[in-house]
């Protein structure tokens, strides 16, 4: 009788599990199916633009149900999640008093639209133990991808793609920067706790590779931008986790090492002096990355002392440069849709307002990483990263750079959150409803 009971009891629990949609798409598989897309999407974005956006909505779809959606309410308070909601809601509005025809308006919701994954990013991974599964795969796939690197600078006939640079295998230079110096500077941290716990192995591999990053940017593709952001974490790493001897003798480490690796790389040197050639060559050629990003921040300074507080509307960054460009030569002819200053993308279409929204935006996120652990110092990377790099160049709306944000901020920042919330109330579970994943 007793076996008979439980063969009974078996099917009446399974009946019951799927007679409830709430239970199965919560439970512990559903969840792990959820977190193997973001580790899939994290591993994706070093090598296509296509694939990435195909396991986003795939991600998508299938966290959704697994939401509580009154927690998830709640959590829309946050600033970190309140802020880039907000953001996507000035520029949907935007649409409204911009002139051009609406194709266009629209377009110009498509770049901001990825901010909206944030606050579902931020709350999935306050609720999962596997964020590092998804930082993991991003700096695995990475290091494969500076593998390829060397090989097909050596082997160009080995590359999966076509690309304008020798030794980008995919995509191009810029994107391949910066996912090369988040991993190094991700790896700092680690290498650190790894030598003063003694495991001097450990540390051994992860300077190894940290350096294999940097040296592939010095002497293989370097984006000068890049130059900028990695000075600037190296001092926002020597401040926030060594002592004031140890954080002298890494500057000054730094600044012997970029001495030698100036006098030894021909490569460096050329793409630094080439910022002088382009400013001077500008009035002959036309064509200077230099003269261009200036004429085109003049314009867009102009632009907004038009339309200060609100701006132009959303997506009318390239109408504004065709009205201007008429009866024009040289630069002040060309027409872009993009001025290569994220502050000014913002201020051009969406004024005063949308640049205080953006500059919130960052603050908060910054904010979120204020701890001392791994994920915090991870998101501080992606953060500074975005913010520095996006003084020259429009990252947050560019796709991969974009992508790169959201992730960050999303996952480092869920991990970020549980953490802060596991010191406050170490004994007691997380209000919301879901089990917490094992692993």
């Amino acid at each position: 009788m007793m076996v008979e009971s439980g063969a009974m009891h078996t099917p009446t629990r399974l009946a019951h599990w799927f007679d409830r949609p709430d239970t199965w798409r919560r439970s512990a598989i559903w969840l792990l199916a959820v977190d193997v897309l973001a580790v899939m999407t994290a591993a994706s974005l070093p090598w296509s633009t296509s694939a990435t956006s195909v396991l986003v909505a795939l991600w998508v779809i299938v966290v959704a149900p697994s939401i509580d959606w009154e927690a998830f309410v709640r959590d829309l308070a946050h600033p970190a999640c309140a802020l880039p909601v907000l953001f996507v809601a000035l520029v949907i509005l935007g649409t409204v008093w911009a002139d051009g025809p609406w194709a266009v308006r629209l377009h110009g919701i498509k770049p901001v639209a990825k901010l909206l994954l944030i606050p579902v990013l931020l709350y999935h991974f306050q609720r999962t133990q596997r964020g590092f599964w998804v930082l993991t795969a991003f700096l695995a796939s990475c290091t494969l991808l500076m593998i390829l690197s060397w090989i097909v600078l050596f082997v160009p006939g080995l590359k999966p793609a076509h690309t304008l640079s020798a030794g980008v295998p995919v995509k191009n230079y810029i994107d391949q920067n910066q996912e090369f110096a988040l991993c190094a500077f991700a790896l700092a941290l680690p290498a650190l706790i790894a030598r003063r716990r003694g495991k001097w192995k450990l540390a051994t591999g992860y300077l190894a590779l940290e350096l294999a990053f940097i040296a592939n940017m010095l002497f293989v593709a370097l984006a000068r931008t890049a130059l900028i952001y990695m000075a600037v974490l190296l001092v926002v790493f020597a401040w926030r986790h060594l002592g004031r001897r140890a954080m002298l003798a890494l500057l000054a480490g730094a600044i012997v090492a970029t001495s030698l690796i100036w006098t030894s790389s021909p490569y460096l040197r050329q793409r630094i002096g080439d910022i002088g050639v382009e400013y001077q060559a500008h009035d002959i050629t036309g064509i200077a990355s230099t003269a261009q990003r200036l004429t085109y921040w003049r314009k867009s300074i102009k632009f907004l002392a038009e339309a200060p507080l609100l701006g132009h509307g959303s997506g009318s960054v390239k109408a504004q440069f065709e009205r201007d460009a008429v009866g024009q030569t040289g630069l002040e002819a060309e027409i872009v849709g993009n001025p290569h200053n994220q502050t000014l993308a913002v201020a051009v279409q969406w004024g005063l307002l949308g640049v205080m929204l953006l500059y919130a935006m960052w603050l908060n996120h910054l904010l979120l990483f204020t701890g001392r652990t791994l994920a915090a110092w991870i998101g501080l990377v992606v953060v500074i990263q975005n913010v520095v790099s996006s003084l020259l160049n429009s990252h947050l709306f560019d796709f991969h750079e974009g992508w790169l944000y959201v992730l960050g901020v999303g996952v480092a920042g869920g991990m970020s959150l549980r953490a802060a919330q596991r010191r406050r109330a170490p004994a007691m579970p997380l209000h919301t409803g879901v089990r917490p994943n094992s692993g």
